[in-house]
């Protein structure tokens, strides 16, 4: 497979250590960072969504809207993928706990959210887009696959594309089954051509392997409590200027991602 080049336009970044990718840079600088607030703040939903929405979906906004107001592109027309290597952890889990024991029990708008594609149709309902929408879950590999499939909408469409890759923390018992213990959300806007926005090209390619790229010491261990921390590599490149990175695209084949700054 050749490469495929794309240009980094937004970037977007949540977790409970860092607000966004500024955040991101500070820490990668050596400095002292202050954590953000508890809850993501999602302020581009509607005080009533945002009020019912999980931290999954708040999460999710979160990072896109970032990502869309970096880009200066408008949210209404792009394309988006949404990715999540377990949805909704404590959703799944109070469900499976109330049909256990009180099936006529359960909540409605607790079952409304627990599809995996609630955070793309908060998404739309924020921003009033009507455009095309994929849902990728991939397990660990989710932020990679979700990453080539963006990839390929862009240059087969030619238009640019909203990815965003997010799961929140959970306790016991699913915690013990998918390791996800905290919350990390992040989000790029992708871009077929070089823009006012731009601030990095990438070279994807696909190949045969499963060599991650290892992280840098203020982030090492992350990934290990969330899965979609697997696109630190590529966002310690986006903050450090230059580089190449690895992440998992599936069980077998990684993405190898060549980076050069023209921000």
């Amino acid at each position: 497979m050749s490469p495929l080049q794309v240009h980094v336009d937004g970037i977007g970044l949540w977790s409970p250590q860092l607000a966004d990718f500024a955040a991101l840079r500070a820490l990668l600088d050596g400095a002292t960072v202050a954590p953000p607030a508890a809850r993501p703040a999602a302020a581009l939903l509607p005080s009533n969504e945002r009020r019912r929405a999980p931290e999954s979906v708040l999460l999710a906004i979160e990072v896109a809207g970032q990502a869309v107001a970096m880009s200066r592109h408008q949210a209404v027309s792009l394309v988006s993928i949404f990715a999540s290597a377990h949805g909704d952890q404590t959703i799944t889990d109070y469900m499976c706990s109330t049909l256990a024991r009180q099936p006529d029990a359960l909540s409605p708008t607790r079952f409304h959210n627990s599809v995996h594609n609630a955070p793309a149709g908060y998404w739309s309902i924020a921003t009033g887009c009507h455009a095309a929408s994929t849902s990728v879950c991939a397990q660990q590999a989710s932020f990679g696959a979700a990453l080539l499939e963006a990839v390929s909408q862009l240059l087969a469409a030619q238009a640019p594309v909203l990815l965003v890759c997010s799961d929140t923390g959970a306790g016991p018992p699913l915690c013990e089954v998918t390791g996800c213990s905290q919350s990390f959300g992040s989000a790029l806007v992708l871009a077929p051509h070089a823009g006012p926005s731009s601030r990095a090209r990438l070279n994807v390619q696909l190949r045969r392997g499963h060599t991650i790229s290892e992280l840098p010491e203020p982030l090492a261990g992350w990934r290990a409590g969330n899965a979609s921390a697997s696109a630190l590599p590529l966002l310690t490149l986006l903050a450090r200027g230059s580089g190449s990175c690895t992440v998992a695209a599936n069980g077998r084949n990684d993405l190898q991602i060549d980076m050069e700054s023209i921000a």
